[in-house]
Order: C-alpha cells, then structure tokens, then sequence
C-alpha cells in the first residue's frame, strides 16, 4: 500500500503532536480522505520523511502524531543548479516538475532578453509560491525529502554573477567545446546548466554567459524546445556523473 507524502514547513520531531496547516490539512483529509487512525508521511525539507498518525480528521482541524524519523538516502551526489529562462504557464510548471523528479539542487529562472514572460515585483512574488508548490509536490511524489531551492527571478548578467565559484558552467550549444563522454568529475560545487527561453539566447545573452564562465555541451544535433532542453540535459549529467549511470 503507497503512503502518501505531504509536505509541511514546520519543524518536525518523534513524539511530537501537532495540528496540521490549513492545505496540508485539507489535503489529507478532505482531497485524499485519511481518517482517524491513517498513517501519512510528512516531510520538511531536512532530509528525513517522519511517519505519523492521524489523532483526529475534522472539519476545522486536522492533528497528527509524529512516530517516527526516516533518514533519506536518495539525493543525487552531483548538485545541479539549473539556469532557467522563464517559459510560460504550464512549459515552466513542467520543467520545474520533472527536474525537480531528475534530482536538480537548484533552479534559478532568469529574464532573458528573448524571455516572453514579463514579472512585476507582485506578480514575481505569487509565481515563486506558485512554483514552490509545484516542487513540493514533485518531491513528495518522487520520494525527495529535501526540496530544491526555486530562487526569485533575476536578470541574466544578475544571475550569471551571484553564481557560485567553483562551479562548472554549461550551456547547450552543437559546436561546443564539451561532449557528455569527455566532462571530468564536477567541482565541488557542481555543475550549472544554463537554458535559454522559449525565444531562444539571443546573441547579446551568449555573449553574458561567455564573460560568466559558461561553455558549450553538445547534446546531440537537433534544437530542442527549453521545456526539453534542460530536462534532457539533466538526465544527461545525472547519468554520466550523477546517480542514474
């Protein structure tokens, strides 16, 4: 029988009696229908699942019993911060998805100057929830029990120079300098994959991500879409320096 996962941001401990936030709450007990006596698991993003037990299943509240703490294993031992031109509505809730199911550390959405959606500071604010809902729903499906970090947009040139030092930096280009069968063991601090948006880099963000560090990876020779493009590269580096080899 599958337990169903459920994320909550609350510190969380064996023992511990707690009444659940409103959406978790409303998530076991009215969408999945738990009861009295269910067992569920939580998960906070420290990197354990805790096993708990529903106390009571209520119209107005919803508490739990923590039983016991799990320690996951299942993180990819090579961080990935993917470098994501914002795509739009349902592209950028799918690669968010998917890469947070293929193991990425990190994604930063950036303003590209082909990027076709364009944020205010509000609307900014309500898509990063938006998109950290998505991934804490990816990671609850797929086991994960850290949540990758999903960063406020920025700029290109803003993006590409808070990037961490020792980091390898990888855009997909068929002419570039790097093949998966050639890329040595990661730095320490992993590697950035950088993908344009759906318009494409233009040539003035090439010429940022060149000045940034980035190099070109070949990754076969057709153009993928950027809901494609990322995804298979990071299930490419996952499986030639990651865990899926």
């Amino acid at each position: 029988m599958r337990i169903t996962r459920c994320p909550i941001d609350v510190p969380l401990q064996p023992g511990q009696t707690l009444l659940l936030p409103e959406e978790a709450a409303n998530h076991l007990a009215r969408v999945l229908r738990l009861r009295e006596g269910d067992a569920c698991v939580l998960f906070n993003g420290d990197g354990h699942d805790y096993h708990a037990t529903l106390l009571s299943a209520g119209k107005r509240e919803v508490s739990v019993r923590i039983e016991r703490a799990e320690a996951l294993q299942n993180e990819s031992p090579l961080p990935i911060l993917l470098l994501q031109g914002i795509a739009r509505g349902e592209k950028m809730d799918l690669i968010l998805q998917k890469a947070t199911e293929l193991g990425v550390a990190q994604i930063l959405p950036v303003n590209a100057e082909r990027t076709e959606v364009k944020l205010d500071a509000a609307r900014a604010e309500k898509r990063v929830a938006h998109w950290n809902n998505v991934v804490q729903s990816a990671c609850g499906q797929s086991g994960r029990a850290r949540i990758p970090a999903v960063h406020a947009p920025q700029s290109l040139a803003a993006a590409s120079a808070a990037l961490p030092a020792d980091t390898l930096r990888l855009t997909l280009d068929p002419q570039g300098q790097h093949r998966l069968s050639t890329l040595q063991p990661a730095p320490a601090g992993g590697i950035v994959i950088a993908i344009g948006p759906e318009g494409g880099w233009s040539p003035r963000d090439r010429d940022q991500l060149a000045a940034a560090g980035f190099q070109g990876l070949q990754l076969g020779p057709r153009v993928l879409r950027t809901e494609t493009a990322g995804l298979a590269a990071i299930a490419a580096l996952q499986a030639r320096l990651g865990d899926l080899g």
